[in-house]
């Protein structure tokens, strides 16, 4: 059992393999917490570990009572006015102007598996799967409306997932002005909060800052989760490392706007608060309407930040991404944008396309200015019919084409913009988001298409299926280049103009829902200039995203350094491209630029027709060694072992092992060469310490044990490069394949 109840003190005590999550109904008919951390033992009563008592210079709930204030109570999903002075979890507006409101406890449900959350992406229970969920369903007399909290325990994953749901029944309007998916009260603020942040081509860097008195916090107001914040943050102890400590991470399913918040009182309580960005935002309720949350993630581990990380991993990859490509390894691709941008023709695809199949790649992806009369970024978005005069055949005459030669074949779509130079911009000028007699910013030369409209996202829907149908393509690149200006629908009343942005997210995952379970077999990658929406709520729709333009080898380590703090390995699209980068300007060699990319959703972004036969039989090799250790690159455990945010930045190094461990591929890449260095050695991490290893192309059998707490001495003699033919300078990466023996 993952859920108790003490019936006699009303707690509930969820339990996963690692952890425990207390919380109880006060005296008041409220929620209050009592406990989240390391796993302990069920008892008939926690009531011990809830603080109240006298303190001067607060306010109390009830007249006579001088011991019982929410001000100093931790609670599961505070209001705002009745005693508490910090952010609340959610503020109802009434009609008489007041956002007091009293939700009491009215009963409960515990019961197997999870619910699906309607219109939103989520994580999802199997059959069999040791998954319970509670139901607190809370009840406020005076509006006459509900207010359900769900949690539901992934025992195997030690993960917490939470949402809540509001239902007005009264005859009232109610305004949900904010509405946060999940709110912990921690015991004291010892912490540093952690989060990913960066902007486009330097997506999810390490952010890590102590905790003080006040709030900081994170968040989107760009109308996707976007690459400035990435919508997680969690809390760790100072002393806390990759391999060991306390660490709480949170996470949203969501792709729009976002708030993840740390509010520390003068009491030294830290909360944590992740949710809908409630600035800008308004959502009516009226009579029998509802809203319903997205929902968060927790999950802690003592095992350090690897042990977080991994419980997402594990979750996601299983439990959040769905369909045929959940257990299923990616195809190797070339993708032809940084080789030819929108320069190509039918006879210059199909000649990448042989040259690709003869190097050993599985699947040929068409990007960006196939369509309309696309030949620059200022037109035609929005006209997803073909452009005959580069591809004379069609989409499909192409495709079977290349489909012929033995390849899958994969075309790019932006489905949520349009150019004013087009035809469905012609016929409706106000499909796009903007606010009537105010300039329309754009960016890249495109407009946003009003998702929040039904007609909108159906149109697009039937102009995507009739090509997805007629031609044979098993992978859909889907992109998304700017971010909303000018918030405004033309069809939605005054009073509902602060619903567009969660209302545009509800169309996008609609259209998502539509496409992926009419093509269940496509491979879906979501793309948003890159890695500007790599975020859970994606997740669901599509089983990995493009991770970032920035396709440097060396500027990707921090970037899929980062990543990996959520995001499973499978789910990051990483491709080798030529040199000089297009994006930085600087020279890897095509051996560091494919060690980094193994380490994802591998494939290339280069033009194969204009590289030296040298380079082309080393692709052939990379290929090859890529098809072979495919399964542990992308579904074995991922460890990370040095951390190029830290120091000076010069080292990263990580590991993937097989399930069983039986077998590992371990990384290591320095940034600069540097004089009379000191010795390097290796530690791996994830291995069977009782097991022999033996490693490809060195001499020598290694225990397990030896191999993580001695590590391997990479300047000995034994261990020294057997690449003769290269130098190992700036930018140099080193691979160690690791097998049981």
């Amino acid at each position: 059992m993952t859920i108790a109840y003490n019936d006699q003190t009303r707690e509930f005590h969820l339990q996963t393999n690692q952890s425990s999550y207390i919380f109880t109904v006060l005296e008041n008919e409220q929620l209050g917490h009592l406990y989240y951390g390391k796993k302990v033992k069920h008892k008939d009563s926690f009531q011990h570990y809830l603080e109240t008592g006298f303190r001067s210079n607060i306010t109390y709930l009830k007249e006579g009572d001088m011991t019982f204030s929410l001000e100093q109570t931790k609670q599961e999903y505070p209001s705002y006015g009745t005693t508490d002075f910090r952010e609340p979890a959610y503020q109802v507006l009434q009609e008489n102007g007041s956002r007091i409101t009293d939700f009491q406890y009215k009963e409960h449900k515990i019961y197997k598996g999870k619910p699906k959350l309607n219109g939103l992406p989520a994580t999802y229970a199997e059959n069999g799967d040791p998954v319970e969920t509670v139901e607190i369903i809370l009840y406020d007399d005076e509006i006459d409306a509900e207010l359900i909290l769900l949690y539901s325990v992934f025992e195997e994953q030690d993960a917490i997932v939470r949402s809540a749901k509001f239902i007005n029944y009264g005859k009232q309007n109610l305004n949900v002005i904010r509405a946060m998916s999940a709110n912990v009260d921690f015991f004291d603020s010892d912490y540093e909060m952690m989060q990913l942040s960066g902007a486009w081509s330097r997506e999810r860097h390490l952010k890590t800052r102590k905790l003080e008195e006040g709030i900081q916090h994170i968040s989107s107001t760009r109308g996707i989760s976007s690459s400035q914040h990435n919508p997680f943050t969690a809390l760790k102890r100072p002393k806390t490392t990759e391999f060991q400590g306390d660490v709480y991470g949170f996470s949203l399913v969501y792709s729009g706007n976002f708030l993840a918040q740390v509010e520390v009182d003068y009491l030294d309580v830290a909360r944590v608060s992740l949710g809908i960005n409630p600035f800008d935002f308004n959502w009516l309720l009226e009579e029998n309407e509802s809203f319903q949350t997205p929902e968060v993630v927790m999950t802690y581990s003592n095992q350090g930040l690897n042990g977080m990380s991994q419980n997402f991993h594990h979750l996601y990859q299983k439990r959040l991404v769905r369909g045929k490509w959940r257990d299923r390894a990616r195809p190797i691709l070339t993708n032809n944008w940084e080789g030819t941008y929108f320069d190509f023709d039918e006879e210059k695809i199909l000649e990448m396309a042989k040259q690709s199949n003869k190097l050993g790649v599985e699947l040929f992806v068409l990007d960006d200015g196939w369509f309309g009369k696309r030949n620059d970024d200022t037109t035609s978005l929005g006209d997803w019919f073909v452009n005959d005069d580069k591809l004379p055949n069609g989409i499909t005459g192409l495709a079977e084409k290349v489909t012929d030669l033995g390849m899958d074949f994969g075309l790019w779509f932006e489905p949520e913009m349009v150019s004013k130079v087009s035809k469905l911009y012609e016929e409706h000028p106000d499909w796009i988001i903007h606010v009537p007699n105010r300039n329309p910013s754009h960016g890249r030369n495109q407009y946003v298409l009003d998702f929040s409209r039904k007609e909108v996202v159906d149109t697009l829907y039937h102009m995507i299926a009739e090509i997805l149908r007629d031609a044979p393509i098993s992978y859909v690149k889907w992109d998304m280049n700017r971010y909303l200006t000018e918030i405004g629908s033309r069809v939605l009343p005054a009073d509902r103009q602060r619903e567009v942005t969660h209302r545009y997210i509800l169309g996008v995952y609609d259209l998502y829902e539509r496409l992926t379970s009419e093509f269940p077999d496509i491979l879906f990658e979501s793309c948003a200039s890159g890695g500007c929406r790599f975020d859970p709520g994606m997740l669901y729709y599509a089983p990995q995203t493009w991770t970032s333009d920035d396709t440097d080898a060396v500027e990707r380590l921090k970037i899929q350094y980062g990543t990996s703090f959520i995001y499973p390995i499978s789910s990051m699209g990483a491709h080798v491209s030529a040199v000089p980068n297009h994006q930085v300007g600087r020279y890897t060699s095509l051996r560091t630029r494919a060690e980094v990319a193994y380490f994802g959703a591998f494939g290339y972004e280069l033009d194969v027709t204009r590289m030296p036969e040298s380079e082309k039989q080393e692709i052939k090799e990379q290929i090859a060694f890529f098809k072979k250790h495919r399964e542990v690159f992308q579904f074995g455990t991922f460890h990370r072992i040095h951390s190029p945010f830290e120091k000076d930045g010069n080292r990263t190094s990580w590991i993937s092992v097989s399930k069983d461990k039986s077998k590992a591929v371990v990384a290591d890449y320095h940034v600069l060469s540097r004089p009379n260095p000191g010795f390097n050695r290796l530690l791996l991490k994830g291995l069977d310490p009782e097991a022999n290893y033996e490693m490809e192309g060195y001499e020598g059998i290694y225990h397990g044990d030896e191999l993580m707490e001695i590590g391997i001495p990479l300047d000995h003699e034994r261990f020294r490069e057997r690449h003769e033919h290269e130098v190992a300078g700036d930018f140099y990466s080193r691979l160690f394949v690791i097998h049981k023996k």
